[in-house]
């Protein structure tokens, strides 16, 4: 079934979209009704777009009809390096991205601004892909999040155990954190409540090197080039850049 009934996306993820307000969002039309948009989006109006060139487009007409602030999202960056990695398809894209920023820049009006930026890096993984050692495995019940992040459920008792031996095993490629270490290091902000502290396991495999911790229960693994979720910088310093028509 939809397990939308079981996880409303608005619980899982309770904090208003921009700030509760309501605002124009140009999206894929693929993403529509999705429960990451409903999750994310939720409360805005949405403006579904198919191809590319359409969205200077649109926002020009909103900017026209008095909008204030537009959002815009385009994936085109990071599926190409999910599927392809660096390298001469990559650069295409980016020039392709690049051209879709000027011609948004070149509708703005006078006193509007552009910002650009990610949600994320990438790094290149391609076939670098490992499983956790088995001194780790046998301690755990499972495994979540992904090959960059990977959460460890730990049997219990065994936390103290399972840290020692990934960091024994996998200290070259990964940093192994408790859940209460990262929190207490505002990894995820100042404040973490019980419900989403609920959803972490209890021990961090975080990789540090351009490899993939992959979890052998996964049934919908994709082999991707390109992936991100760690805490390098590559992953997690992205640009902010505003662009004026002048």
């Amino acid at each position: 079934g939809d397990a939308r009934r079981r996880l409303p996306p608005r619980d899982v993820q309770p904090c208003p979209p921009f700030l509760g307000a309501s605002v124009p969002v140009l999206s894929k039309a693929e993403f529509d009704g999705t429960a990451f948009t409903e999750s994310h989006l939720r409360g805005s109006r949405m403006h579904s777009w198919r191809a590319a060139s359409s969205l200077a487009v649109d926002v020009q007409h909103l900017l026209v009809r008095g909008e204030q602030f537009v959002y815009c999202y385009y994936d085109g960056v990071d599926k190409i390096a999910h599927e392809r990695g660096f390298g001469e398809y990559y650069d295409a894209e980016l020039a392709a991205a690049d051209r879709i920023v000027s011609d948004i820049a070149a509708v703005l009006p006078r006193d509007a601004v552009l910002l650009v930026t990610a949600d994320h890096g990438q790094v290149m993984v391609g076939k670098h892909t490992m499983f956790l050692h088995e001194e780790v495995t046998r301690h755990l019940s499972h495994q979540s999040g992904e090959g960059r992040f990977r959460w460890l459920h730990v049997m219990p008792g065994r936390v103290d155990d399972v840290v020692a031996a990934a960091r024994a095993q996998h200290a070259n490629d990964a940093w192994v954190l408790t859940r209460d270490e990262l929190i207490a290091g505002g990894y995820f902000g100042p404040r973490v409540n019980d419900v989403v502290r609920r959803r972490f396991g209890d021990v961090a495999v975080l990789a540090k090197n351009d490899v993939s911790f992959d979890d052998p229960a996964d049934k919908t693994y994709f082999e991707l080039q390109c992936r991100h979720g760690s805490l390098t910088t590559a992953e997690i310093d992205v640009p902010l850049i505003a662009l004026r028509n002048e």
